[in-house]
């Protein structure tokens, strides 16, 4: 095996093993995508299928007319065309014109029945994929392997699914036809069906082989398929515009770009290289048993033993049932190939959840009456070694705002992330009013929190939509005008040129941009909007001027009244004015109390403190902040 710098090409042993697996698989994969098109396109699809086995039956009556016609007109010619002799000719020839004009029209037809089929199946994958893609764990997106998979299945999702039912009708199709011509043939002869085999079986496992090595050429690369949109994205992304062009990114990353489509192109072509040189063996071979097979043909109507019609017909069965081999050899490897692609959709849909109600799931307290406790908590991100938390206690009283500090790798985001049950803990557990979480459903405990992410989300749509997405019923047009003066940022928005209903962002027309900061604070007025009994803001003021800050938090306890606030923050400036600190160092804590406490104990925070305050910076921050 060469890897992903060359192509893998198994020995025969392990080629048939592995093709009998895939076939079992692909079989599977058929059943699911038959129940998908019986989901969403039943009645169109029954018509459909009527509409492809007829149109495969018409070619084959329109030899048999064709023979009556060459037959009808030699004996015209011995009667010298005369009228009555012409009148059989005349019949068929005008069946034959009603025939090719019924055939486009059922081609027709069937095309506008297949695109909304189509449509509608496309339809019915993209919403089980979007579902799926905000059901999986956030454990997910944590992995560069389950990226290649979910990269997999979006792509074929798009077209994969239409490009199956396309190789299914087209092997209807011809299918029928194949059979009637074989019908044709072997009124003849049966050995003319041997000779007709023999022109089919080399060309269809070569197909067979090479939609496998291809298939297997698809899976090894797709790292490198997503590194090259990873590069061409950068060109069109206006976050990555300043830096493209200050620190000249653009040929490096259309270098980078480059050599990745020239390793993958050279491997391409390497196998369409192989795949081509084997298709000339067996078209040379269908030749051969084609060419005998006519001059067979031949002879009898030397010998007197066939009529004209009957060469005429035997060469349109012959040569037509060559070309529908030909279409099912390509019907049934393109097929294959489908089927092999879209085992990554249907591996991606059935992922297992591990973040899921428990089987009878407990009512999750209205309001918190004694608080959230973490007790004796680890945690450890999947497929990583290193803890995030260690054996953590600590108590997040009710009705309080609770500031969590530590230095960078501490694990206080992550409390928000366990707070919002995207995980579990490893070991331990944690409680609301003494309630386990996990004994709650999801719907309830992450409908328990606002949360304003590190990284927060912006949205194109308008200011309004921003602050009140994610919420059903009508938008609450004060109770957004309030949450945006909480977080700050209502004179932004006012001055915007429609106010609340100006289009946020630039991706569409009519947008407005904003600063980092200002979606900061467009994000913190979402989570301020949303009624929940707990608030969690991480790292709320990061983007926001010093002098700003004591403004925010008066505001923000104002907010906060009756509720449960968790600020995760840097900032000294923040952090003193919480009625309780807990200070994280490398996934444990280490202190907590209120601010003068932690002083006066002379701890890590002080020291912190200390150093700030000696350096100027706090010093500055809290002349600012007054």
């Amino acid at each position: 095996m060469e890897g992903r710098s060359g192509i893998t090409r198994p020995d025969d042993s392990t080629f048939m093993r592995t093709k009998l697996a895939q076939l079992k698989n692909s079989f599977g994969v058929l059943v699911k995508t038959g129940r998908l098109v019986r989901e969403s396109a039943r009645g169109w699809t029954v018509l459909w299928l009527f509409v492809l086995a007829l149109t495969g039956f018409l070619p084959v009556g329109l030899m048999k007319l064709i023979k009556g016609l060459v037959d009808a007109l030699t004996i015209a010619s011995r009667s010298g065309y005369s009228m009555e002799s012409m009148r059989p000719a005349a019949i068929l020839g005008v069946l034959i014109c009603g025939g090719i004009l019924l055939l486009e029209l059922l081609q027709g037809l069937g095309e506008w029945l297949r695109t909304i089929q189509a449509e509608l199946l496309q339809d019915r994958i993209s919403a089980l994929v979007q579902t799926k893609s905000a059901e999986v764990d956030l454990a997910f997106y944590e992995s560069p392997g389950c990226y290649d998979q979910m990269y997999r299945a979006r792509d074929e999702a798009q077209t994969r699914p239409t490009a199956l039912l396309d190789s299914v009708g087209s092997l209807l199709q011809n299918g029928v036809s194949l059979v009637l011509i074989c019908w044709v043939v072997a009124s003849y002869s049966l050995w003319l069906l041997i000779a007709m085999a023999l022109c089919f079986a080399p060309a269809f496992l070569i197909v067979a082989r090479y939609n496998w090595l291809n298939h297997e050429w698809w899976q090894e690369t797709t790292a490198e398929r997503r590194w090259i949109q990873y590069y061409d994205d950068k060109f069109v992304s206006a976050a990555a515009a300043p830096e493209m062009r200050l620190f000249r990114l653009g040929p490096v990353f259309r270098d980078a770009y480059q050599v990745l489509r020239d390793q993958l192109r050279g491997q391409r072509l390497k196998l369409i290289e192989r795949q081509t040189r084997d298709r000339m063996v067996a078209a040379l071979a269908g030749l051969a048993a084609g060419g005998g097979a006519v001059g067979w043909m031949g002879l009898r109507m030397v010998h007197g033993q066939a009529s004209l019609g009957d060469l005429a017909l035997f060469y349109q069965a012959f040569s037509g049932g060559q070309s529908v081999i030909r279409l099912l050899t390509g019907s049934l490897g393109q097929a294959f190939a489908n089927l092999l692609r879209l085992q990554e959709l249907f591996r991606f849909l059935e992922l297992p959840t591990a973040i899921v109600d428990p089987p009878l799931p407990l009512t999750a307290p209205a309001t918190l009456e004694q608080g959230i406790r973490f007790d004796n908590v680890t945690f450890r991100y999947p497929d990583s070694e290193r803890v995030s938390l260690r054996d953590l206690s600590l108590d997040i009283p009710a009705g309080k705002i609770v500031a969590i500090v530590g230095p960078n790798g501490a694990g206080k985001s992550t409390i928000v992330k366990l707070l919002c049950r995207f995980y579990d803990p490893t070991e331990g557990r944690i409680t609301f009013d003494g309630l386990d979480v996990r004994k709650m459903s999801l719907e309830d405990v992450r409908g328990m929190s606002s949360v304003l992410f590190q990284i927060p989300g912006s949205y194109d749509a308008t200011a309004a939509d921003n602050i009140s997405i994610g919420e059903t019923g009508p938008q609450n047009s004060p109770l957004i005008e309030r949450a945006a003066r909480a977080s700050g940022a209502h004179d932004l928005i006012a001055g915007l040129p429609l106010g609340y209903q100006t289009r946020l962002g630039k991706a569409f027309a009519d947008g407005n941009e904003l600063s980092a900061g200002e979606w900061q604070r467009v994000a913190m007025a979402r989570a301020f909007y949303r009624q929940t009994p707990l608030v969690l803001l991480d790292e709320p003021t990061s983007f926001m001027d010093p002098w700003a800050e004591a403004d925010w938090f008066a505001r923000l306890r104002n907010l906060a009244q009756g509720r449960t606030c968790v600020v995760i923050t840097h900032r000294f400036t923040i952090a003193m004015r919480a009625d309780l600190i807990h200070v994280l160092q490398k996934g444990s804590k280490v202190e907590s109390g209120t601010h003068s406490q932690l002083v006066a104990r002379d701890g890590l925070y002080a020291r912190s403190w200390k150093d700030q305050v000696s350096d100027g910076q706090l010093q500055a921050e809290l002349v600012m902040s007054r």
